[in-house]
């Protein structure tokens, strides 16, 4: 089954184990939750600062930690490979997101996605163990360890660039100034504190780390913090991660894959708003695929890109096609069967049944 607009429910839900055998008790904890008084900005503080000590801070951190937690009411730590063995009796979960740079220049393959037991490249078959997604490698060698993306960071690299317009020039100018103002409060700089760390930052260069007051290196610390956030703001840095397949030489991984030693992952909407290729890997064997499309717009889009992409990969796909006259009246499911493809059920959220008279456009009701 495919959803898309849904990582924020999947997280709530995977928090429970075998959660589709309790689903009175998930939904009244997951309410209990929205009701509460939500995460404190020290708590929020705190958490930023945790995430600041990775090898690679961007965006994607930030706006987990100031606005995922505003909407979700909590901080969750948990992890993909915590969920490993405590849902037998649920749907395997699969996140997917896209490499930025892959979608920029067209090239390797865009489609990642991260599950309790592996992460990476769902066309080209490049995975890593997700405990070590993350971490550095070299040659196929890991360097150095990093601490494995919590649930939280997760929603955040989901939310992040659909709301935030990441991709795009827009709203750009809007966005840094809210930043900034948010940045100073969650790591309790002041435009005077700003000030102390500027005149700190004057000090002689060569000046022993060791011989400053506390105060003075608690006052470095938050300014160097600002100043990598002020950095990510200006070259728009989201979900950067060390890349697994750095160095590596294999012909049947896309050369573009291989090089750098970074990749930036994004939210895979931006490409197409629902994961049908971690599905559509060869390995899974699918047979049936159940879409249910909350995009916003034209209703038909996703599954109109995702065949049209498929048949430029020469990946097996149903023809979609859809009678003029529903195109703004979408019926309440379609189903698209082709010769040795999976058959796709298709599920408007906003449609004639569900709305009935009330449907005035493509994506939302009167």
């Amino acid at each position: 089954m495919l959803l898309n607009e849904c990582l924020l429910c999947m997280a709530s839900l995977y928090q429970e184990p075998d959660w589709s055998t309790k689903l009175e008790t998930v939904k009244d904890n997951i309410i209990k939750r929205l009701s509460g008084p939500g995460v404190s900005w020290d708590d929020k503080s705190a958490k930023l600062k945790k995430y600041y000590m990775k090898d690679f801070f961007s965006l994607t951190d930030l706006w987990a930690v100031l606005f995922v937690t505003s909407y979700v009411k909590e901080i969750d730590e948990q992890t993909l490979t915590d969920q490993r063995d405590l849902h037998n009796e649920d749907p395997y979960p699969i996140y997917a997101v896209i490499d930025k740079q892959c979608k920029r220049r067209e090239e390797g393959d865009p489609w990642f996605e991260i599950s309790p037991h592996e992460a990476g490249y769902s066309l080209s078959g490049a995975f890593v163990e997700t405990c070590n997604f993350g971490s550095q490698f070299d040659n196929g060698s890991k360097k150095k360890h990093q601490p494995e993306m919590d649930m939280l960071y997760l929603q955040g690299n989901k939310l992040c660039c659909r709301t935030a317009v990441a991709c795009r020039e827009s709203a750009q100018d809007i966005l840094q100034c809210a930043y900034v103002c948010l940045i100073c409060q969650c790591i309790s700089l002041s435009p005077s504190s700003i000030d102390e760390c500027y005149q700190e930052l004057l000090n002689p260069v060569d000046a022993d780390p060791s011989a400053l007051e506390q105060s003075s290196r608690t006052k470095l610390t938050e300014c160097i913090c600002f100043i990598d956030l002020c950095r990510c703001i200006a070259q728009r840095i989201w979900g950067r991660n060390y890349n697994f397949l750095h160095n590596m030489t294999d012909e049947s991984v896309p050369a573009a894959l291989l090089q750098k030693e970074t990749r930036d992952l994004i939210d895979a909407g931006l490409l197409i708003n629902s994961p049908y290729f971690s599905v559509l890997r060869k390995e899974r064997n699918i047979d049936l695929i159940i879409a249910l499309d909350y995009s916003d717009g034209d209703p038909f889009t996703t599954v109109r890109e995702a065949a049209k992409t498929c048949k430029k990969l020469k990946i097996p796909f149903p023809e979609v096609n859809i009678p003029s006259d529903e195109g703004k009246k979408p019926k309440d499911f379609y189903v698209f069967k082709g010769q040795n493809a999976p058959t796709v059920i298709h599920i408007p959220l906003f449609n004639v049944v569900n709305c009935g008279g009330k449907l005035t456009s493509s994506s939302h009701p009167e």
